[in-house]
């Protein structure tokens, strides 16, 4: 066998074990015992150990050196297993190690302290994943900061200075649009209980609709949806709510997104270090721009209006262009996953700075809830009313993602730029939204965009799709034009 055969040979491997080890976690949010956290962060952790001795093996340096690729598929593979082997050298195994364990109980005890609504349980574990994380971001820094380290991890070639501009550019629009929505008349609330099976057979309707494979998924509930896996097991999880079936029927359109990406991408690319999104800023285009630009249009949701009917009855809403209002509801709100999108990217930018001021030492762990709600009231003028509507809610930082929050925006970001695209290329798209028909919508970004996995950098895919340069500026447009006349200012 030639060196690159030995080294894609070995790399299939590891990325199957790496699978192993992303079912562990799909477990652990969804069905595992409560009482077994504790062996399963030593079950992790050994994962880990196994994971991190064939990323850093010498040989992969040796075969590195020796391959000679054919075609683009070859050398896309070869730069990300070589970035993926030159940050991994850098990392002890027994940090790796230690990182898996601790963040797996980390996991166990935030949703603990947010069922109890409270920090301070949670607080010395927050303080152990970041003491560990910024360990880990300093062993791989490379001349740079440790929060552009963790970034790298989720988005190769961003920087905070290049995504500090984006989201200043963004601000004040959003600010603008915001301030002139919340002082026009609001459409009712949705009001009613919804039961839960209900819910979950439209939920798994629209996962089929918007082209998620369950012969190679399924669908379970848990505290905070997500997606998990590639190739041929792709997993999603949703969740429910009596008083708010958009809960569940967006979560489940949002993580189709992902699964759909991750479905769709070359199956010759499977278990290689391509076989999955470019990064998750391109991961989160997919699951915002099927939300967001196709799921809450106007077309769209005119069809699930009349499914809604004939899954619930009458549920007080008197026709579609009335349940369209209520769908695009702009309201203050506490909980990111659940905002409008004008104020989302708001929920983001504050995220992304307090989670560099954890990471530069500028704010303490045991300060934090303070400095959540303090900013949290000078962003959006109330304060949250507890921990668990406040700095609890989001899983992330329990798992050690430091650096992953800024994803989300940059992702709605792309999203603009593939909607304007998507809509010039397919001018008569409403046509089929209409009839609950997403194919001509999700076959275009399949072919533009997630057929390819990882095969070009995260802002060359987008590129590459869009056919133009990216910018922050149809995003904006987008939501001025959408919210400008749905409260008609």
């Amino acid at each position: 066998m030639t060196a690159l055969e030995d080294l894609f040979a070995f790399e299939r491997d590891t990325q199957a074990l790496g699978e192993v080890m992303g079912r562990l976690g799909w477990d652990q949010e969804t069905v595992m015992p409560k009482g077994a956290a504790p062996q399963r962060g030593d079950e992790m952790a050994a994962l880990a150990t196994v994971l991190h001795g064939r990323r850093t093996d010498p040989r992969i340096g040796e075969w590195l050196d020796a391959a000679e690729p054919q075609g683009d598929a070859e050398t896309a593979q070869l730069r990300e297993i070589r970035r993926a082997y030159d940050r991994t050298t850098k990392v002890p195994a027994k940090l790796a190690a230690d990182l898996a364990r601790t963040t797996s109980r980390a996991h166990g005890i935030w949703a603990e302290a947010r069922a109890a609504d409270d920090f301070a349980a949670f607080a010395p574990a927050l303080k152990d994943v970041l003491r560990l994380r910024i360990e880990e971001a300093e062993a791989v820094a490379d001349g740079v900061s440790p929060y552009d380290a963790m970034l790298d991890r989720y988005e190769a070639g961003a920087s905070a200075a290049s995504l500090e501009a984006m989201f200043g550019a963004l601000r004040p629009r959003l600010v603008a649009l915001r301030d002139r929505i919340l002082g026009a008349p609001m459409p009712k609330a949705l009001s009613g209980s919804f039961d839960e099976v209900g819910q979950l057979t439209l939920s798994e309707e629209l996962a089929r609709v918007f082209g998620y494979d369950l012969h190679h998924g399924r669908i379970d509930k848990a505290v905070h949806p997500f997606s998990s896996g590639s190739g041929l097991d792709v997993r999603i999880t949703t969740r429910t709510d009596p008083a708010d079936p958009f809960n569940c029927f967006y979560s489940t359109i949002h993580e189709v997104g992902h699964a759909a990406y991750e479905q769709t991408i070359d199956p010759e690319y499977a278990l290689t270090a391509i076989g999955s999104g470019a990064s998750m800023g391109v991961h989160e285009s997919q699951s915002r721009i099927y939300e967001n630009q196709l799921g809450r249009s106007r077309a769209f949701t005119s069809w699930l209006f009349g499914r809604m009917g004939e899954v619930f009855g009458d549920f007080g809403v008197v026709d579609a262009e009335s349940f369209y209002r209520i769908v695009n509801r702009v309201t203050p709100g506490f909980i990111r996953t659940e905002s409008d999108e004008v104020q989302y990217n708001l929920h983001i930018l504050m995220r992304f700075d307090l989670e560099r001021a954890l990471v530069s030492g500028d704010l303490a762990v045991d300060d934090l809830p303070l400095a959540w709600d303090d900013r949290f009231e000078a962003d959006f003028g109330v304060r949250p009313p507890s921990q668990r509507e406040g700095c609890l809610q989001d899983v992330h930082w329990s798992e050690g993602l430091f650096g992953y929050f800024p994803t989300y925006t940059l992702g709605n970001v792309y999203a603009g730029c593939l909607h304007a695209a998507l809509r010039d290329a397919l001018p008569d798209l409403d046509d089929a939204l209409l009839a609950g028909d997403t194919g001509p919508a999700t076959a275009w970004l399949g072919e533009k965009l997630q057929k390819f996995g990882g095969l070009r950098t995260p802002l060359a895919t987008v590129e590459y799709a869009v056919s133009t340069s990216v910018s922050e500026a149809p995003l904006l447009d987008y939501l001025d034009a959408k919210f400008g006349d749905l409260y008609e200012v």
